[in-house]
């Protein structure tokens, strides 16, 4: 027996302890599918000019990446992303949503739609803040 520390990202290390996790974590919780769940904002060409990516798993909408490009900032678009996403939760029998994001994103866009801070990182990752937020949608 012996302890390894590398400083390399190595993928299979990762993936390695990905899967023992997943091992344990699939033995103790209910069976819920992870459903994939994307919403873009497209030009006529099919370039995305916005989007929101995440997943839905048991009672959650877990959002992992919504994004606006900068030219188009202010105009409702995040909204309705935001807005269709929770809605296509809402159809797969979701009732709750969860994102987490820093402290230069999007704290107060969040806020602005329903969104409580459970939790906040302070000086993370050095002056900043990385805020996690809860809103219960249905």
């Amino acid at each position: 027996m012996k302890i390894r520390i590398t400083n390399d990202g190595n993928e299979q290390d990762i993936a390695d302890v990905f899967e023992m996790l997943k091992a344990y974590n699939l033995s103790k919780l209910e069976t819920s599918d992870v459903v994939p769940v994307g919403v873009y904002y497209e030009d006529a060409s099919g370039r995305k000019l916005a989007g929101l990516t995440g997943e839905t798993f048991g009672n959650w909408l877990c959002i992992k990446y919504l994004v606006v490009d900068e030219s188009l900032r202010g105009q409702g678009i995040g909204s309705k992303l935001l807005k269709a996403a929770e809605e296509e939760a809402k159809k797969r029998g979701c009732k709750y949503s969860f994102v987490d994001t820093f402290s230069f994103q999007a704290p107060a866009f969040y806020v602005k739609h329903g969104y409580k801070e459970v939790f906040a990182l302070k000086e993370y990752p050095i002056t900043g803040a990385r805020y996690y937020y809860t809103k219960e949608v249905w």
